[in-house]
């Protein structure tokens, strides 16, 4: 079973794929309209599928792929004026998904980039396939950033909860050792009792509150 990463990879190494044949099929005149409908599908994808769901991110980065390659392919390629959208296509990609993406796409894009260009080309015509390069480990920093990001926020949480359990039991302890002073009290043993079982109750309270801000 391929894991999740390669599954993805894949799935958008077709997805480019596709998007550099489709200009050169009778389907290249219906640009405009593929690319609203796709717009659309995005919408409607984003809005009835739970968005917290694998296959949703995927859904949109398909699509999102579609539209951007879509637009740059059938307005000049690496001479489109839209080009610089790629750049925010690697961004995107490795924070929806995972940040290896980057680099598969990155490679996938370079290659049939450079296939499709005539046999003689200057430095210049390369320079928007080298600039994908200098860009891909920028785009792997920031999607590493988010996942330790997102483990440091459930951790967080965890420990939250874990110290919320702790002081619930010892509060739970304290309201026993009240109850059982207040059902015996016969003076000022058990009055005292009382009293620190208070304070220690009240400390316990506000130091859930500060672990909570």
């Amino acid at each position: 079973m391929l894991s999740k990463e390669i599954a993805h990879a894949l799935i958008l190494i077709f997805t480019i794929v596709l998007t550099f044949i489709l200009p050169k099929t009778n389907l290249a005149q219906y640009d405009l309209q593929i690319s609203a409908g796709l717009f659309i599908l995005l919408y409607l994808a984003k809005k009835f599928i739970i968005s917290k769901n694998i296959y949703s991110r995927l859904i949109e980065s398909v699509i999102f792929t579609l539209i951007i390659m879509g637009i740059v392919n059938s307005t000049g390629g690496l001479t489109s004026p839209f080009f610089f959208l790629i750049y925010f296509l690697l961004f995107s990609l490795t924070l929806i998904l995972e940040p290896i993406i980057s680099i598969t796409t990155t490679i996938t894009l370079i290659i049939f980039f450079l296939l499709s260009l005539p046999a003689s080309q200057d430095f210049r015509t390369l320079m928007p396939i080298i600039s994908l390069a200098f860009i891909t480990p920028f785009a792997m920093f920031m999607g590493s950033e988010k996942i330790k990001n997102e483990k440091l926020k459930v951790k967080s949480e965890k420990t939250k909860e874990e110290t919320f359990l702790f002081l619930s039991l010892l509060i739970k302890n304290h309201l026993k050792n009240i109850r059982e002073a207040a059902q015996n009290f016969v003076g000022d043993h058990q009055l005292e009792i009382i009293k620190k079982s208070t304070t220690r109750m009240e400390k316990l309270i506000e130091k859930f509150e500060e672990s909570r801000d």
